[in-house]
Formats: structure tokens, C-alpha cells, sequence
């Protein structure tokens, strides 16, 4: 938080409930104005991994989490100004209903507590496809649930026919709100989904290419951009200065390293930035695993490791059979290796080097998705077997955000260290012996979670490191002397 940026015009795109369109209106919106020449900063309300792929395939930028329980709601205007710098307009896509957030937290994590952080417009988007005047009574409570939210303009999202919109027209004007865009139920644009929700991009480009060029040009048909843009550039003053990977670590406190004896271990998911990471002066290198089955992660968290003086090296668990050259740490984020588990078994080679690496004590950080591959199995396919733990497919979904602290020391984090997360799995883990855990978590009764053993910290939690950035520190620290 060391660098100040000029305000950008910006707008966040909500709903009264999940199902609405939220994702279709955003990412088309996005892409409708890419096209039309404009540098678009994309952003996410919550802990998505998914949609933001979407959105950086719409405009050509990193897609942006902005988190207001895993960050706290001080960073998410520093971090929307870290990533809208330098662009003519940004857009927030929202998360669940406008109002809803974390739990029993009040508006905590909620995209109505985003955009007033943010002094940012609200665009319902609503879905009208089973009523006409009623949809008045629908925004009139949205907008005046909390006077400190400002509900710009309302998209009809799945209107019938040119009677059905003039109805819902009429009713509208009495509530004083501008119908801003009108999308048709026949042209709505399907996106296969699966237990985790939508499938991520990776694993389906060219498809999403021609999806999201649907999007945008659904939108672009139906809506009024130039009014859209207009609202965006009534956003209020953003006061906040940006958010910065090396301004970050600088404040943060310097690591306490542990020895490298059991439980030793690393953090969780990393991205590709915007632009080439930077050469590490001394050849550090953290490779951060990527491809089809591992595409969930945060970009500051590359970041953070390129500004600790790391070079991050992107490798695919599913088609490189060696860890990239000069190695010394392994970050092994989310993603569906479920879906891959077949694929993964057979890169024995690449099984055999990361298992090797960890038997050294090299620093390996593993989050959800990682934790199974570090695994003996998963549904009975031989894994890394870092850890004597099988793996299986469930039929629960786990869900939800943690308070989590570190119980055992690692290279990740001293024990003590306090940090939220979230998990999202619908997978078991049966553990064996020979590892600590990780965290203890309050889920609301408390429990112990994760494996800490020698350099390897692997959990299901996912967390951002934007919150605690001396982790990557220490994550590099380790990597260095180990």
C-alpha cells in the first residue's frame, strides 16, 4: 500500500439472488467494452477462482478477488486499485445476492460491503422471467435495504417478448430506477457446470472463447453501454492507494524460520501475472503448478513471491514429466484433480521428482487440490505419496469460510499465525501417520486440519497471502536455505 493511483471509473454488478445472470451480464459487459477499445479492469466479489477466468479471457488482464473476509474489507480498495491501475474502466462481478456474505457475519464479505468500500454504483441484475409487476416491489426493497448502497440501473435478464418488457418497463418507472440493458430468454449462453460449479476455462478455451464472445455480444445488443459507462464514472473518490507486493512485504515482520526438522512446510496457490514475472537475482526458482487440474490462485500470491525474490515458473502436473530447472519450492494450488486423476497417475516421473523434492525437505505448499496430489491415491490411483493419506471423492460438499490458526511451525507459518480461509471440496482425505497438523480451524467447533511434515504444509484451506504477506517470505526464505 505504497503507491497512489488516480480513480478509475468503475461499476459492480449484482443480483437479488445466485441464478440470476450475474456472471453472463459482467463477463459480457467486460468484453463488450474491450471491444470497444477500453482497458477493463476485471474483479470478483468472494473466494471465486472460476469466474475470474472468465473474465480475464474477456479483457485480456488477470481476473482480481476482492475478499473482504480473507483480506479484511482495509485491502479490498488498495487491491482494486493494485489491479485497475492504468485502465479506463473497471467491473466488479458480485457475489451470491447483493446482501449476502459470510455467515452469521453480518454484511461482512458481502458485495453490497465491496461496492460501498469501493464508492461504486450497483447494477441489479434481475431475473424477470416469472413476473411483471412485481419486479417494482423487488428493486424498490434492494434499494432501500441500505441507503449507503447506490442502485444505478436494473438489466432485465430473461424477458419473454416485447409485451413482457413494456410491462416490466412500466412497473419500474414507478420505482425511480433506469432500465439500463434488456436481455432475451432465447439468448441466454449456456456454460457447463459440474460439482464446483462452472468448468474453468482451461480446461475448455476454445469454448469459452466463443462463449464469452456470445456474452459480449448478447450484452452489447441488449444493454446501454454508454449509459453504463456513464455510471462508472459516477463512481465516488476511491481515498485508497494501491496495494504493492514489495511495499506489502516491507511492512510485514521479518520471518522467523523454522530448523528444517519435521514440519516444515510452504503456502497454497500461485498465478501468472500481468506481465513476465522478473528473473530472482540468485536463480531461486518456485515452480507453481498450472494446467486443466490446477487452475485456481490468486495473482498477489506470485507476486508476493516474485517480490521476495523468487522467479515463479508455471509447470503442468499433466504433461511436464520435470520440475522446471533449478526448483528449490513447490506451490501446488486448487483445481480438479479429480477430473484428472487418471492423467496425473500416469506423469509417474513427474510423481517421482516432486516426491523427491519433498523427501529433501525442499519447501512444498499444497492447498485443496494439491493436498490430494500430494497423496498416496486418489480414488485409487497412485499419487505423489508425499503423504500417507488416501483420497476419495465424497458425495458432501464442503464449503464455507474458516478462522484458522497455525498449530505446527513450518516454513509457511510460525505457529500461532492467525489467517482465514476458505474451503470448497467435495473430497475426503483419510490421513495416515507421520504428519502434524496444520491449522486448527473453527468451522464453528473447533478441529484440526491439514499436514505439516519436514518442508510439506498441505491442507484443504485456501488462503491469501495479501493478508499475511510474510508467509511468501518465509515460503522464499526457506526455499533458500533448505
Amino acid at each position: 500500500m505504497v503507491t497512489s493511483s488516480p480513480s478509475v471509473p468503475r461499476l459492480v454488478v449484482a443480483a437479488p439472488s445466485s441464478g440470476s445472470g450475474k456472471t453472463t451480464v459482467a463477463t459480457g459487459l467486460m468484453a463488450a467494452l474491450t471491444a470497444r477499445g477500453l482497458t477493463v479492469s476485471p474483479h470478483k466479489v468472494g473466494p471465486d477462482y472460476i469466474d475470474p477466468g472468465y473474465h480475464a479471457l474477456a479483457t485480456g488482464r488477470v481476473g482480481r478477488n476482492l475478499d473482504a473476509y480473507l483480506c479484511g474489507p482495509e485491502l479490498v480498495g488498495p487491491l482494486f486499485a493494485h489491479g485497475a491501475r492504468g485502465c479506463d474502466i473497471a467491473v466488479v462481478e458480485g457475489v451470491m445476492g447483493l446482501y449476502d456474505g459470510a455467515a452469521g457475519e453480518g454484511e461482512l464479505a458481502s458485495t453490497a460491503q465491496v461496492a460501498k468500500l469501493l464508492r461504486a454504483p450497483v447494477v441489479l441484475v434481475v431475473d424477470a422471467s416469472s413476473q411483471s409487476r412485481s419486479v417494482a416491489a423487488l428493486v424498490h426493497g434492494f434499494v432501500g435495504w441500505d441507503p449507503e448502497v447506490r442502485v444505478g440501473g436494473v438489466i432485465l435478464n430473461k424477458v419473454a417478448s416485447d409485451r413482457h418488457e413494456a410491462l416490466l418497463r412500466e412497473a419500474l418507472e414507478s420505482a425511480g430506477v433506469p432500465v439500463l440493458g434488456v436481455l432475451r430468454r432465447a439468448a441466454q449462453v449456456e456454460t457447463p457446470s459440474r460439482h464446483l460449479g462452472l468448468v474453468p476455462v482451461a480446461e475448455r478455451r476454445a469454448a469459452a472463447v466463443d462463449a464469452v464472445a456470445a456474452m459480449a455480444a448478447q450484452v452489447a445488443a441488449g444493454c446501454d453501454l454508454e449509459a453504463l459507462a456513464a455510471l462508472a464514472r459516477g463512481a465516488g473518490p476511491l481515498p485508497d492507494a494501491a496495494w504493492d507486493a514489495g511495499g506489502a512485504l516491507a511492512s510485514s515482520p521479518p520471518p522467523s524460520l523454522p530448523s528444517p526438522g519435521p514440519g516444515a512446510a510452504a503456502p497454497g496457490p500461485a498465478p501468472v501475472l500481468d506481465g513476465p514475472c522478473p528473473q530472482a537475482p540468485d536463480g531461486l526458482v518456485v515452480a507453481v503448478a498450472g494446467g486443466p487440474a490446477f487452475t485456481f490462485s490468486y495473482a498477489e500470491h506470485a507476486e508476493l513471491l516474485t517480490a521476495a525474490g523468487a522467479e515463479v515458473v508455471v509447470f503442468d502436473p499433466l504433461r511436464d514429466e520435470e520440475l522446471p530447472e533449478g526448483t528449490r519450492g513447490v506451490v501446488v494450488g486448487g483445481g480438479f484433480p479429480e477430473v484428472y486423476a487418471a492423467e496425473l497417475s500416469a506423469n509417474e516421473p513427474l510423481r517421482k521428482a516432486v516426491a523427491s523434492l519433498a523427501a529433501d525437505g525442499a519447501p512444498v505448499a499444497a492447498e485443496c487440490a494439491g493436498l490430494l496430489y500430494l497423496c498416496r491415491e486418489l480414488d485409487g490411483m497412485p499419487m505423489c505419496g508425499v503423504l500417507d493419506a488416501c483420497a476419495r471423492m465424497a458425495e458432501r460438499l464442503t464449503l464455507g469460510y474458516r478462522d484458522a490458526v497455525a498449530v505446527t511451525d513450518s516454513p509457511l507459518a510460525a505457529a500461532g499465525t492467525r489467517m482465514r480461509g476458505h474451503e470448497f471440496h467435495r473430497t475426503v482425505v483419510e490421513p495416515g501417520a507421520g504428519a502434524a497438523p496444520a491449522w486448527g480451524v473453527r468451522t464453528p467447533e473447533r478441529r484440526l486440519e491439514g499436514f505439516v511434515q519436514r518442508g510439506v504444509h498441505a491442507s484443504y484451506l485456501h488462503t491469501h497471502w495479501a493478508s499475511e504477506p510474510g508467509v511468501a517470505r518465509r515460503f522464499v526464505e526457506r526455499c533458500r536455505t533448505s
